[in-house]
């Protein structure tokens, strides 16, 4: 038996990848699946960022390049930033990395050593956990109350804040909530960090997914932007999930170890990627607010019906695209009711413990599903609440 490192002992394949095999392999088998587990739209890539990939491959852009990323990217997305975030950003401060998920991985791994303290939202995005404790570090958890919308308990935090504390984690709009951070408590939070060394690591991947309200950045109050890493990408904006493609804005030193680090485990991204991703930004962009109102009225329609299912309770999501409802009058651990919906009902979904501790009680669904589809899952998870599942 092959003896593995200890630092790799608590790593295994995420919980949307195993439901996802799992719901293929029963489409394989005939039966009827829906699928609302993978965070992924369902659109295809836009023509134009194709075709752009397409003529840079054409045109020979098939090399090794700068493994920090092309200039004239990074070059884009430091514009890009400062306008959006109200910020002074330059290209040496952008980081180009394979996905948005390896940047946040590097990070991590250039600022985290042994007793180092990483304070990260739970229920949360599946890889801050356990890549913190890949580096050396002890992951805090922060809980996000339902009864606050999602959003963070500043109190809580300030709570958890110590000597060891290096890092913290925020993610606005979340996954797999679809909670916001007010920008009255990103104030307050920015005013907590102000005078204490302590880095955030703010993940902005569903930055264009926002329905009611605008986008705030942490990093657009006084003093935080040198405390901020921003992560964003272009797999949720521009239904680019397979392109791998993203990027980190940060401070220069630790920028050029984030590169050291994706130079030596991938060299660079794909030259015709990167060059796509140039397309994307600076392309049209009517697209993405029609994509956003598809997904406003998707969410608007399970919202409803699942808050119509008896057992069930939906809060309305402010940003991305998942809803995360609550089904703990129901005596059902959420690992067991996921498996039990993806095995009678065909509808895949999440459990909220994919996304830990502290999201026992829920379930997470993706709607980027097809209206249609979606009201058929809904039949679906309505009968089977009906027939199947005893109440309180």
């Amino acid at each position: 038996m092959t003896k593995y490192a200890k630092r790799v002992e608590h790593l295994g394949p995420t919980a949307a990848f195993e439901v996802l095999s799992r719901a293929n392999e029963l489409a394989r088998q005939g039966k009827s699946i829906i699928h609302f587990e993978i965070g992924e739209p369902d659109f295809d890539t836009p023509s134009n960022i194709t075709d752009s990939a397409v003529r840079a491959l054409r045109g020979g852009h098939t090399k090794y390049v700068n493994g920090q990323g092309l200039l004239n990217l990074r070059e884009v997305v430091a514009e890009r930033i400062a306008r959006t975030r109200g910020i002074d950003v330059i290209p040496k401060e952008v980081v180009i990395g394979p996905g948005a998920s390896p940047i946040i991985f590097f990070v991590i791994l250039a600022l985290i050593e042994n007793g180092d303290e990483v304070i990260y939202p739970n229920p949360g995005f599946f890889t801050y956990e356990p890549v913190t404790i890949l580096a050396g570090g002890t992951p805090v958890p922060f809980h996000l109350w339902e009864d606050k919308e999602f959003s963070i308990d500043i109190e809580e935090i300030k709570s958890k804040i110590t000597p060891r504390t290096k890092l913290i984690i925020l993610n606005s709009p979340n996954n797999p909530t679809g909670g916001m951070i007010s920008v009255d408590s990103l104030k307050e939070f920015a005013d907590l960090l102000i005078d204490r060394d302590i880095k955030v690591l703010s993940d902005e991947v569903y930055s264009e997914m926002v329905y009611d309200s605008e986008f705030f950045s942490i990093s657009s109050y006084s003093g935080m932007k040198d405390k901020t890493i921003i992560i964003d990408g272009f797999s949720k904006t521009y239904a680019m999930t397979g392109w791998r493609l993203g990027y980190g804005v940060m401070d220069t030193e630790l920028a050029y170890k984030v590169a050291a680090l994706m130079i030596q485990c991938n060299s660079c991204v794909p030259p015709f990627v990167q060059m796509a991703g140039i397309e994307a930004l600076e392309g049209p962009q009517e697209g993405v607010k029609e994509r956003l109102e598809i997904f406003r009225r998707r969410r608007d329609l399970i919202v409803d019906g699942l808050n119509r299912i008896p057992g069930l309770n939906c809060i309305l999501p402010k940003g991305a695209f998942y809803v995360f409802p609550s089904h703990k009058d129901i005596k059902i651990s959420s690992k067991d009711l996921s498996v039990k919906l993806l095995n009678e009902t065909g509808v895949a979904c999440l459990p909220g413990t994919a996304f830990g501790k502290f999201g026992e009680g829920y379930l997470r669904f993706t709607y980027s599903n097809s209206e249609e589809n979606i009201k058929e899952a809904l039949k679906r998870i309505n009968n089977f609440f009906e027939e199947k599942v005893k109440m309180r």
